[in-house]
């Protein structure tokens, strides 16, 4: 079964400034409240073929996985796909502009769990979209806090 997760925020940030943070790996632990870590494979910035290793708790358990960057189109959309980890997965992020200083994102995770994990595909599905909620609420919060001069 695959797990196809699509969920949603309103930022009342221009779409520059919410694709420069959310596009950065590093600031990852920041905003996902599951990820404790990212160590950068390939040298920074983020770029199409970048890599950077992940650790975050999931369902109660630790979880490490390698993302490496397939899509990337400035400002627009952010394509990773896994390269090492527990199950196939690949994460989008797309920013569209709602004015001059709102910014629509979406956050879609997709995947084709195995072995046992495929037995709790809906489970997961319901506990992902859950945590994607609560971090684009995060990242809301974070970049509604900022200064808009800072970016």
């Amino acid at each position: 079964m695959t797990v196809d997760v699509q969920t949603e925020v309103t930022i009342a940030r221009n779409r520059e400034a919410v694709a420069a943070y959310s596009a950065d790996p590093s600031n990852a632990p920041e905003w996902y409240v599951n990820i404790t870590s990212i160590e950068w494979k390939t040298p920074p910035p983020a770029r199409l073929g970048s890599r950077m290793a992940f650790v975050a708790r999931f369902l109660g358990k630790q979880m490490s996985y390698t993302y490496e960057i397939v899509d990337l189109v400035p400002m627009e959309r952010l394509v990773m796909r896994t390269a090492e980890g527990p199950f196939p997965m690949e994460t989008t992020y797309t920013w569209t502009s709602n004015g001059a200083d709102s910014t629509r994102m979406t956050l879609r995770n997709r995947g084709e769990p195995a072995g046992f994990s495929k037995f709790t595909a809906p489970f997961m599905a319901f506990a992902m979209r859950r945590a994607n909620r609560k971090d684009l609420n995060l990242l809301r919060t974070i970049l509604e806090a900022a200064s808009p001069v800072t970016g």
